[in-house]
């Protein structure tokens, strides 16, 4: 292979010899939607005199390397099949193919749409490929796929609306060959913007994404389609991306913790707050008891709860630092809410008589509030609160609870989350979590949060419950609304993760809790 005089050349290419990815927990903060990527193309091309072909050539390159990075067997011998469409993606491939057949990989070109189409830089890109005599062949449902690995480079991110015609049918071969899967830019049939599917999408191993991270790669059906996603800048300047504010951004567990205070070596319990679960009717004394516990260990000063009597012992047995009284009406939490700080309100409440008059009280007594499970449900049927909206609460549904409280089909809500979480916000004030993979957080003057942390162990029960107390503890510390939610969610998932670490399956909800203690305390010390 002759010695490369220019790393963006096609005909001069260098395989990178170490990982330079981004990918996990090391991804850009920033996140855009289709439209922002264009605008961030459109700067680099016209401000900064970046030629389009330039970075066609960057983003092939780097999908190239991150292909030879994760298969290595290619170079002995197995043949890559690249999944061209007709625009700038199908451009990427055919860049992709030259690279290949410069490096002595088998490779092949499966064509969608009509060669005539084929315009500008993909053009360029196409006919260099076929001047490189990489073999190039019409797509056929009845081709057949043996070995290798599968890069899908059909759609990108211009798609609109659902895939249909040839494209589907691609979408469909591909995931049919049961062969490992390069996504370049973006699972295509996956929406860049909502993490909704299209119809149908590639079911990606990997995905390398460009210059801006597309959001709908980690929140929605994203993760289900993605595998794992790599980022490459493609040596755009820091100037351009600071002309265009992002749509939302990635959570990090590191900034969050940053906002937790510590103690004093004078502290009392009292500087730490004093969290109020309001929960546990009968039958559901372990919500309540999970999002107590979990308040306490994540730091609240001082724990009570307000539950049915005949689970007072049980709290007493499970932990005695939680001071759990009975009660039997609104009216007996009247001087249990007066002497709380914070009111988490939702866990194991039900939805009979006794929990509409918990919930009630709590919105009546102007405390800072944690809403969730049974509360949302009797919110979005307007049976105890009549258009609520305050700023001094957080309201976290998963999709189904989101669903009810905007009058809507759950389908609406994870078709765009973004939108839902956005109409939720507006709607109810405070801040918003929809729960789910890829959370998202939304407050009043901040962009949109989303989580990447966690995993698909976390789906048993309780798991809402432990997150409830967290955030009341958050906010018993004195963070705002916002900076608990942001915190919360995060703390939550990446102990999911810990957790899961000794296997997905079979994690319990109450196994995040001393794993949380661990990650408060790392952060205070």
């Amino acid at each position: 292979m002759p010695t490369p005089v220019n790393s963006d050349d096609t005909h001069s290419f260098h395989l990178a010899t170490s990982a330079r990815f981004h990918c996990g927990n090391d991804l850009p903060v920033s996140l855009y939607t289709a439209s922002q990527t264009r605008e961030l193309d459109r700067i680099a091309i016209q401000e900064y005199g970046i030629a389009s072909f330039t970075l066609m050539r960057r983003a092939a390159r780097a999908a190239f390397e991150l292909l030879m990075q994760c298969w290595p067997e290619l170079k002995q011998g197995d043949p890559v099949t690249i999944v061209c469409g007709v625009g700038n993606n199908g451009g990427d491939g055919y860049v992709m193919a030259s690279l290949a057949m410069q490096y002595g990989i088998t490779v092949k070109v499966i064509q969608l749409g009509d060669a005539d189409k084929v315009k500008g830089d993909a053009l360029l890109a196409r006919t260099r490929a076929l001047q490189d005599e990489v073999e190039v062949v019409v797509f056929d449902q009845r081709l057949q796929v043996d070995e290798g690995v599968i890069v899908d480079a059909l759609l990108g991110t211009g798609l609109n609306g659902e895939v249909r015609g040839d494209f589907a049918d691609a979408i469909e071969w591909i995931n049919r060959q049961a062969l490992p899967i390069l996504a370049v830019d973006i699972p295509s049939g996956l929406c860049s913007d909502t993490g909704g599917v299209l119809g149908l999408a590639v079911n990606a191993d990997v995905t390398m994404s460009f210059i801006g991270l597309k959001q709908g790669l980690l929140t929605g059906q994203g993760p289900a389609h993605t595998g794992d996603v790599y980022y490459d800048s493609l040596q755009v300047p820091a100037e351009v991306f600071a002309k265009l504010s992002s749509s939302g951004e990635r959570l990090l567990l590191s900034k969050g913790l940053a906002s937790l205070p510590s103690r004093t070596a004078i502290a009392h319990k009292g500087d730490s707050g004093h969290v109020l679960v309001l929960g546990g009717d009968v039958g559901m004394a372990g919500a309540a008891l999970m999002a107590s516990e979990t308040a306490a260990r994540c730091g609240a000063g001082l724990v009570s709860c307000a539950t049915q009597a005949e689970h007072v012992s049980a709290f007493i047995s499970r932990c005695p630092e939680i001071m759990a009284k009975g009660v039997g009406t609104g009216h007996d939490i009247e001087s249990l809410i007066e002497r709380a700080s914070v009111l988490v309100v939702g866990p194991g409440l039900g939805k009979h008589p006794w929990g509409e008059q918990l919930l009630r009280q709590a919105y009546q007594s102007g405390k800072p509030m944690v809403v969730d499970a049974d509360a949302l449900n009797m919110m979005s049927e307007g049976r105890v609160l009549q258009t609520p909206k305050r700023d001094d609460w957080i309201l976290t549904p998963h999709p189904a609870e989101a669903a009810r409280l905007l009058a809507c089909a759950t389908a609406e809500v994870q078709a765009d989350r973004f939108a839902a979480v956005s109409q939720l916000q507006q709607r109810f004030g405070g801040a918003v979590i929809l729960k789910g993979a890829g959370t998202l957080v939304a407050s009043a003057h901040q962009k949109i949060g989303l989580c990447n942390y966690g995993n698909a162990g976390m789906a048993t029960g309780g798991m809402g419950d432990v997150l409830s107390g967290v955030l009341g503890a958050l906010l018993a510390q004195h963070l705002s609304i916002a900076d608990a939610a942001r915190l919360g969610v995060c703390l939550h998932a990446y102990a999911g993760d810990v957790a899961a670490e000794q296997g997905m399956c079979g994690t319990m909800a109450s196994d995040l809790i001393p794993v949380l203690r661990r990650l408060v305390n790392g952060a205070q010390h």
